[in-house]
């Protein structure tokens, strides 16, 4: 299956509502035990998270890691480059399905990318190997895939208007694991681990506010699907958007929108 194509803007859309996630798993990520930390960022996206490693991190010496060329044409050109305290952002391809640490880090990071690498939890053996000692492996991935978001997205592409093209594209509910399951993986290889999980409660405005929050990101390998058929796409668009709007009924103050995460940090033996 080949990778869907992204649209940095679009997802941006939503980019204060993202970024929260990120910002508190940074916040139970211990300082790493170099002056000058190096630093690896897995799914790097348009790099608006990735500075944030900077603003912790000073001194770090950061790289953004992405296999979207949009992405990170995106992350190169607004935040590439040194940094205020010292430290240096930089940005490179690849694929986080075969990347390796190609040299020591005292921090491999990752938000919201996991998710679409199957079998990620095999690689945690070779990038906690890669760690300096002391240093972190922590990352956070959605926990919503039996959510309506992404159960009636699954459903519409099974129907028999649009299973011949669409039907075995979307992730399921293994597209991540279990909370205790990832303390088991990670603890087995001989890390300090903290787990835990956390349901947002996003309030969202405008019109069909969740649709255009999918549209960023899990709803990503439809449209690419579709794309070269503009019809088809339309009609997965209108039948989606009427099942969205019933899920995820409109308030006087916003469209609430629960959204379920998973969070581990874990600390390599010094």
């Amino acid at each position: 299956m080949s990778s869907p194509a992204w649209d940095p803007a679009q997802y941006l859309r939503h980019a204060g509502h993202r970024a929260r996630p990120f910002t508190d798993l940074l916040a139970r990520v211990p300082d790493p035990p170099s002056a000058a930390p190096a630093v690896a960022d897995l799914g790097c996206g348009p790099g608006n998270v990735t500075v944030l490693l900077a603003e912790r991190w000073p001194t770090a010496h950061i790289t953004g890691y992405d296999n979207s060329p949009e992405m990170l044409d995106r992350a190169v050109t607004e935040h590439a480059g040194p940094t205020p305290g010292g430290g240096h952002l930089d940005f490179a391809p690849a694929d986080v399905r075969t990347w390796a640490p190609e040299r020591p880090y005292d921090l491999i990071v990752s938000n919201a990318t996991l998710q679409w690498v199957p079998g990620h939890a095999e690689r945690f053996g070779e990038w906690i190997a890669g760690l300096a000692p002391g240093g972190t492996f922590a990352f956070q991935v959605p926990g919503n895939f039996s959510a309506p978001s992404h159960r009636l997205m699954r459903e519409i592409a099974r129907s028999p208007r649009f299973e011949d093209r669409l039907a075995d594209l979307l992730r399921h509910d293994d597209a991540v694991l279990a909370p205790e399951t990832y303390l088991e993986r990670l603890t087995a290889l001989g890390c300090e681990a903290d787990v835990w999980e956390t349901t947002y409660l996003h309030l969202l405005t405008g019109e069909d506010p969740v649709l255009d929050w999918v549209k960023g990101t899990g709803l990503r390998p439809v449209l690419t699907a579709l794309a070269d058929d503009p019809e088809a796409r339309e009609e997965f668009l209108a039948e989606y958007r009427a099942a969205l709007r019933t899920a995820y009924p409109a308030t006087a103050h916003g469209t609430p929108f629960p959204f379920r995460r998973i969070f581990a940090v874990a600390r390599k033996e010094a």
